[in-house]
């Protein structure tokens, strides 16, 4: 996980670091090009200059040849020659790289050159003039150097200022954060959030307050009815099975009428404990359990072991059990019992006489394990109501609050089948 500041501000340094690796260059060749450009015309304005003024001296041929003479002796980087026979009479720019003529610590300088034809006394002359270019290296140091001191400066700045805009412009945000980390449902507190000048965090804020008196007010409703349904149900049942039961001692009753009371309540035993279980799964659901008590696992397995005992006895049972001393964890004690006990009563019901089933807990685990003939089927596992063999005795909603429980919990359940053995593990 990355602030949101970090995000923002990764891309455009990348962004600012790229612009800088092309400007380089590019700043190179566009003042390469200017510089190219102006020395060029300079070495033009010399040639049409230095032309103008040796034919305003209106000098003899002979006098102009000496002159020439003189002038290229005066002025090294340029020189006048007599055309040639083979000349073609067109003008050339070039660059030539040599050794300075006057400067003896540099040992090759670059030139930008012009051959251009000029007309003293109306005769054709070839004027050559060369005049020095700086160095690239240099150039392209410096400009480097120069574009990678503002792009340090430029970055710096944004960075401190984004820093030390972030904590006033995200201070309202940071509020309204902590305040949904500290709301809790179950104590249905209502939340103020502070005054914002920044619209975005208003209309967050606005919503959030929305949302949370819709969850309340629901929650409410939820719990009512989960509250209501507990009693009004649970009456009418009790009192249907207390009229079966004494009906059922009645003794005037035929064999017939004696088998479908006793269905009756075999039926309404199951329509109870159905019940039950759906107001438990109703109550996790809706977070109406404290989970923040400091349990003793190890405690709690080993009563649920014992009192699970009849059963293992029944089916003739081998029962294998390695458990840890000392494991605490943070939950509900009425919760991780009803785990311990579902998981476990699973595994009998699921295990065929003089079956094995093995138990393990250590710090970081809670594993059961049975034996079995093939694998379950995984994608109706937890599922409401799904049944996985053939025997009804169970509500089918078993491991469905093992799920939720474990989800309540932020812990983690697996199945897997191997060795012929079924094997449940949740990760404490």
């Amino acid at each position: 996980m990355k602030p949101l500041l970090s995000k923002t501000t990764k891309p455009f340094i990348i962004y600012v670091l790229i612009i800088l690796v092309i400007s380089v260059p590019v700043y190179y060749f566009v003042v390469d090009a200017i510089w190219k450009h102006e020395l060029d015309e300079h070495n033009e304005i010399v040639a049409e200059k230095t032309s103008s003024q040796l034919n305003s001296l209106k000098l003899s041929d002979q006098n102009l040849l000496e002159t020439i003479e003189f002038w290229n002796e005066l002025q090294p980087s340029t020189n006048i020659q007599s055309v040639k026979g083979n000349d073609n009479l067109k003008d050339s720019i070039f660059i030539v790289e040599k050794p300075h003529d006057f400067l003896h610590f540099e040992e090759i300088d670059r030139f930008r050159g012009l051959s251009k034809i000029i007309y003293l006394n109306k005769q054709p002359f070839r004027f050559s003039i060369e005049t020095n270019i700086e160095e690239s290296q240099e150039t392209i140091f410096f400009i480097s150097a120069t574009t990678v001191f503002l792009f340090i400066l430029i970055v710096g700045g944004l960075l401190f200022l984004n820093r030390r805009l972030s904590k006033s412009v995200w201070k309202p945000f940071r509020k309204t954060l902590d305040q949904l980390k500290t709301f809790n449902l179950n104590q249905q507190t209502e939340i103020e959030f502070d005054e914002t000048d920044i619209t975005e965090f208003y209309e967050l804020n606005q919503s959030l307050s929305k949302l949370i008196d819709q969850n309340i007010s629901v929650y409410k409703t939820q719990k009512e009815f989960t509250e209501n349904a507990s009693h009004e149900l649970q009456t009418p049942l009790a009192i249907l099975k207390n009229k079966l039961d004494i009906l059922l001692q009645n003794q005037d009753l035929t064999e017939k009428q004696y088998q479908i009371a006793e269905e009756m309540n075999k039926a309404l035993t199951r329509s109870s404990r159905i019940n039950r279980n759906l107001l438990l799964l109703a109550k996790i659901d809706n977070s109406q359990f404290d989970n923040s008590e400091l349990i003793r696992f190890d405690e709690l397995l080993n009563q649920s072991i014992g009192v699970l005992r009849e059963h293992f006895q029944q089916k003739n049972i081998t029962v294998k059990s390695e458990i840890l001393s000392n494991v605490e964890v943070k939950g509900n004690s009425s919760l991780m019992e009803v785990l311990i006990n579902n998981l476990i009563l699973n595994a009998i019901r699921h295990t065929s006489s003089n079956g094995l089933i093995n138990i393990r807990l250590t710090n970081l685990v809670f594993e059961v394990s049975n034996s079995g003939t093939e694998k379950l089927n995984e994608d109706l596992l937890f599922k409401r109501f799904s049944k996985l063999s053939a025997d009804n005795r169970g509500s089918g909603l078993g491991l469905a609050i093992i799920k939720q429980i474990c989800i309540l919990q932020n812990w983690k359940i697996n199945y897997r089948f191997e060795n012929n053995l079924h094997l449940f593990s949740i990760d404490l």
